[in-house]
């Protein structure tokens, strides 16, 4: 039978609610072929062969590995130096085989080696396994598990976004030259709806003047959100259908309820940026492992947790969005940074949601401690020496630290 449904509510006054590599090598050797499976194969057949587990006479296995390394380079205490000399762009994955989260990450770090070759990219992909090669690790600045590293003529830029395909390869494409994506025609929106989730969209009439160079800065500045531009107001509608001008236009576009976003402000590179980065989160964020940095560092100054069963939520959702929506310029304006909590206990519902929300509002609320209660049962006089008091106290409770208390006051021999 299911319990009775009771959710606890955080909130945050903090912020609210993501090979080998040859001694002649210089580049990366790529055919023409498909290769989105290719680098899985390499991820998996790849370590067998390392470890020997691979029978040389398994043509297959021997097939799978070579296809692979002709897309990733595999460096170790050798040649991992050499590597980021010999390339002008490298995107370097650094692992360990016990990791989980490197098991996690791999697939996706695979797919946007092949999302980024097919675009034409000419960034270069290697994997390194840091436990093994802990000297080509420090070399190459790779200090925990997973790191991505970007080496763009020998400068490094680690990667701190989510930890999934479109990001990561957002992020490779900014730091290589390619921060916005031109449109230039019904079909090539169409194409890109069906491969991007999250963009910001600029209409421009002519791609000059003073607002569209803060359009770009603000594309260059950020790092994790796709950014595409048109000149043709038809090509803008198919991206987003609320468009409202025939010149200049921008808006958020997400795969969430509130899927359109406008943007009404100057055409500012600050703005623009402040824009972002308070919208680009859907109403109701799934906290995870791999997003928890984003969610923590985003500059929205109140965050509400549910902490509920997979069951109860979906219940839930749906009323917690509506509540959400309400509140959801309003707590931008909240500028509390000093991690306090509130906690609200019992049955959650729209009308004691709301009224939590409204609390943090306007500083109503108090703050949760998290403290056990003194019992009722132990009574204490002002009269009592602190002998009596720490003897008391560590016969009904059995708090053997009390000694340390007591020893202060030179009665610890006497307990």
């Amino acid at each position: 039978m299911r319990m009775p449904r009771r959710l606890a509510m955080l909130a945050l006054a903090a912020a609210l609610l993501a090979m080998a590599l040859t001694v002649s090598a210089a580049r990366l050797d790529l055919d023409d072929e498909d290769d989105s499976g290719v680098l899985d194969e390499l991820l998996a057949v790849d370590e067998e062969a390392e470890r020997g587990g691979l029978d040389a006479g398994d043509s297959g296995g021997a097939e799978a590995v070579r296809r692979a390394q002709s897309m990733v380079l595999v460096l170790d205490n050798d040649n991992a130096r050499r590597a980021v000399e010999d390339h002008g762009e490298l995107l370097l994955l650094g692992y360990a085989p016990w990791c989980e989260r490197s098991a996690q990450l791999m697939p996706r770090f695979a797919e946007a080696a092949a999302a980024l070759r097919a675009m034409g990219s000419s960034v270069a992909f290697a994997k390194l396994d840091g436990e093994r090669y802990p000297k080509a690790a420090s070399a190459v600045g790779v200090k925990g598990f997973p790191t991505v590293i970007l080496f763009v003529n020998g400068t490094e830029h680690v990667y701190t976004g989510l930890h999934t395909k479109d990001a990561i390869v957002t992020w490779v494409r900014k730091k290589t030259g390619a921060p916005v994506i031109r449109l230039q025609s019904k079909d090539s929106a169409e194409e890109f709806l069906k491969k991007d989730q999250t963009f910001v969209i600029g209409l421009f009439k002519n791609f000059e003047g003073a607002e569209y160079e803060e359009f770009l800065k603000a594309a260059i500045t950020d790092n994790e959100v796709q950014f595409v531009e048109t000149n043709d107001r038809s090509v803008a509608k198919i991206l987003f259908p609320g468009v409202t001008s025939e010149e200049r236009f921008l808006g958020l576009v997400k795969s969430e309820p509130e899927k359109f976003e406008k943007f009404g402000e100057a055409f500012e590179e600050k703005a623009i940026l402040k824009f972002v980065e308070l919208h680009k989160f859907p109403l109701i964020t799934v906290f995870t492992e791999l997003n928890s940095a984003k969610v923590y560092s985003s500059p929205i100054k109140m965050q509400v947790f549910t902490f509920s069963e997979t069951y109860d939520f979906e219940d839930l959702e749906s009323m917690i969005e509506e509540v959400a929506r309400a509140f959801k310029t309003k707590v931008t304006a909240f500028d509390t940074t000093n991690g306090a909590k509130y906690l609200v206990e019992g049955d959650i519902n729209a009308k004691n949601l709301r009224e939590f929300c409204l609390g943090l509002l306007d500083g109503t609320l108090r703050p949760f401690q998290k403290s056990e209660p003194i019992p009722q049962e132990i009574k204490l006089s002002k009269k009592s020496s602190v002998k009596a008091m720490a003897k008391l106290i560590k016969e009904r409770l059995q708090i053997s630290d009390v000694e340390t208390v007591a020893a202060a006051d030179g009665v610890k021999d006497e307990l």
